[in-house]
């Protein structure tokens, strides 16, 4: 910690009775598999107190909460949706074909914080770039808040995006290295004529960046003077710019380590309660998976294993590939 040594040991003794606080702190911020805290310990806060006992999320509330979530018309309506790749066999001779989404159907309420989960591979990315309107599905229907889009042309499909924004994986490559962040969350602002002139948006931007845990002071900066976790911050914001009402977060913590992440995931859950979001959540990590998602959807090789609410799906999941993914997450 700060570049020292702060605790050192066996394995087993280090994890299971940390004797120092910020050993603690990295063990708790991350999100457990059998308890919902309300909020994410981070590790300054175990430092600062130790011995606070974290407030705990009521799970009749909780499912209340989502019943009437469901109650509403959904705000994203997926039927039948494939995406096929065809290549040319080895010798050239004739055609392969890949499903790398077979057959998907799903809604997403208003509210809600939407998990998706599954190996690499399994077309979760797919997925979630054809409701994007990034790539065009070879079947299926998508619809938008009541509109379907996925055969839209590209310029209705802008229209439609701005209220659809995703947070990447990857912080660093998310940003130009040249354009200051302030000219970055600006940028899109200006492309969708949102608010009337230039210096609306500019203090627009340095709200944005106060509301993600930034400074105004930093509307100036370029990207290579901040941290992951705070070029993710300054991603959240962009997404936040163009006042979208539903957020595609694409494996927006796995490139962040589990200090920062739970910053992060705290983070948006504010936002999500502040500006009325709908998340869709895309994630490998399970334990993730399931602090932040209502329900939780599980892929394998392009289709559907398994839909359910969080917590009733990692309690008593109906799918053995389900029970298989749960029991590789690793403990402590």
């Amino acid at each position: 910690f700060k570049g020292r040594v702060i605790e050192k040991g066996p394995a087993k003794n280090v994890l299971t009775h940390p004797k120092e606080n910020y050993t603690r702190g990295l063990l708790a911020c991350r999100p457990p598999i059998d308890s919902r805290p309300v909020r994410l310990p981070t590790v300054n806060e175990i430092i600062a107190n130790p011995d606070q006992v974290w407030a705990q999320t009521d799970s009749q509330q909780r499912l209340k909460r989502i019943h009437s979530q469901q109650s509403r018309s959904p705000v994203l309506e997926v039927v039948g949706l494939s995406k096929i790749y065809s290549s040319k066999t080895l010798l050239g001779k004739g055609h392969s074909e890949t499903r790398a989404v077979d057959c998907v159907s799903f809604a997403v309420y208003p509210g809600e914080t939407f998990g998706l989960v599954g190996e690499s591979g399994c077309g979760k990315t797919t997925l979630s770039r054809m409701i994007l309107g990034l790539i065009k599905p070879t079947e299926g229907k998508i619809k938008f808040e009541g509109q379907s889009i996925d055969q839209l042309s590209r310029k209705a499909m802008t229209a439609v995006r701005r209220k659809m924004q995703i947070i990447f994986q990857d912080p660093y490559s998310s940003l130009n290295p040249g354009i200051r962040i302030g000219a970055a969350i600006l940028e899109p602002m200006q492309a969708h004529k949102i608010l009337s002139s230039k210096k609306e948006r500019q203090e627009k931007v340095i709200e944005l960046l106060l509301k993600v845990g930034l400074q105004a002071s930093d509307f100036d900066k370029y990207p290579h003077e901040f941290s992951g976790g705070q070029r993710q911050r300054i991603v959240i914001a962009r997404a936040l710019a163009l006042k979208p009402s539903f957020l595609v977060c694409d494996e927006s913590v796995s490139a962040l380590d589990v200090s920062v992440q739970a910053q992060i995931l705290n983070l948006l859950n504010d936002l999500k309660d502040e500006f009325g979001l709908t998340l869709f959540f895309i994630s490998h990590d399970l334990a993730v998976i399931k602090y932040m998602s209502d329900r939780v959807m599980v892929m394998n090789q392009g289709r559907v294993e398994e839909l359910e609410e969080a917590d009733a799906l990692f309690h008593s999941p109906k799918s053995k590939y389900t029970q298989k993914l749960i029991n590789s997450i690793p403990g402590i």
